[in-house]
């Protein structure tokens, strides 16, 4: 294959090539993917970002030349990129574990000495394909070595085995919700904050519940806190309620690990057995996704005036998850959850 060669294009092919590079990268897609597919290296990417910078798409036009010397180069614009996307305000001793736009500036300012507006930072950070988004938090004490390994060898031995054993794997896991949890917004006046009225007083209700790939769903109320006893409760419904071996995927709790629970796996090995996933890592646990849908969906959208009330909210939408079983399958195909599907 022959090597490519930039100069050999034409000045309408090298203009066109630039603004489809700079429009890859504005929707997202990494400087270094489209660098790899337009044949070109990392840094002319971001030269044609500043290009774009300094004069908008008619920047870009290759048969220009010269004109006033641009603020932010390309080797700016790839510092800020790979400041953003690969490091954390802590490595710059910022207290605060977010990046805002003033750190940004002051940051700019301080290693290259150019002043930006906040403005013009949001508009830079848009036009590297940046965005403002809520992130996914992580517990600090995850052992990254430890979900690797879970993701990539110790859950397909599972798969494996449940498919050679004709078994079938389930994910368990425990919640609370609360009467005075919520969620979603509403439609109010532009500059007064909308109040929903509700019970001053504060209750809740706890659950345990397990779904699997093809999107069944069992659950049970709990009364008073998760213990050893609940949990076996549980299990018993749980294999009651199947014709298959279950493998269950559960956390380190205390009550999964109990003496009481080990001897009653073992005594019906033949019909259950526990797995338990790295800790510190919920996100692999599908059965997150049935309280993120109960919260989200349906207790922080209510008016909750009662425990009574509650409890039927909650059993009202639990068993209306159980009638949608392509609901609960789409929940193991979070981003974070397709290692399931391998």
């Amino acid at each position: 294959m022959s090597k490519f060669d930039g100069r050999k294009l034409t000045h309408e092919e090298l203009t066109q090539l630039r603004k489809r590079s700079v429009a890859a990268v504005q929707d997202g897609v990494s400087p270094e993917i489209v660098a790899q597919s337009a044949k070109v290296s990392r840094a002319s990417i971001y030269n044609w970002l500043a290009l774009y910078r300094g004069g908008g798409w008619s920047a870009l036009d290759a048969s220009k030349r010269g004109g006033r010397p641009r603020k932010l180069n390309g080797k700016v614009m790839k510092w800020i990129y790979d400041t953003v996307t690969m490091k954390q305000p802590e490595q710059f001793k910022f207290p605060f574990a977010l990046w805002t736009s003033k750190m940004l500036l002051k940051l700019i300012k301080d290693k290259f000495g150019i002043k930006l507006s906040k403005s013009s930072i949001c508009r830079l950070l848009n036009q590297l394909g940046l965005s403002s988004q809520r992130p996914l938090w992580r517990a600090h004490q995850q052992d990254k070595d430890k979900v690797k390994s879970w993701i990539n060898q110790e859950f397909p031995a599972i798969s494996a085995r449940a498919k050679k054993e004709n078994a079938e794997v389930w994910f368990s896991d425990e919640a609370g919700v609360k009467s005075d949890s919520h969620s979603g917004k509403t439609w109010a006046k532009r500059g007064q904050t909308p109040v929903v009225k509700t019970t001053g007083a504060r209750f809740g209700l706890n659950l345990i519940s397990a779904v699997n790939r093809r999107g069944e769903l069992r659950f049970m109320c709990i009364n008073g806190r998760m213990n050893a006893g609940i949990f076996i409760d549980f299990l018993k419904r749980l294999i009651g309620g199947t014709e298959r071996k279950v493998f269950l995927v559960v956390d380190g709790h205390p009550c999964h690990k109990a003496k009481k629970v080990k001897n009653f796996v073992e005594e019906n090995h033949e019909q259950i057995e526990l797995f338990f996933q790295p800790p510190y890592s919920p996100e692999l646990n599908a059965d997150e996704h049935v309280w993120n849908d109960l919260k989200n969906n349906c207790i922080g959208r209510k008016v909750i005036t009662g425990p009574d009330m509650m409890k039927s909210a909650v059993l009202s939408f639990m068993r209306f998850l159980q009638k949608k079983p392509a609901r609960v399958a789409a929940y193991f195909h979070a981003p974070e959850l397709r290692y399931t599907l391998a």
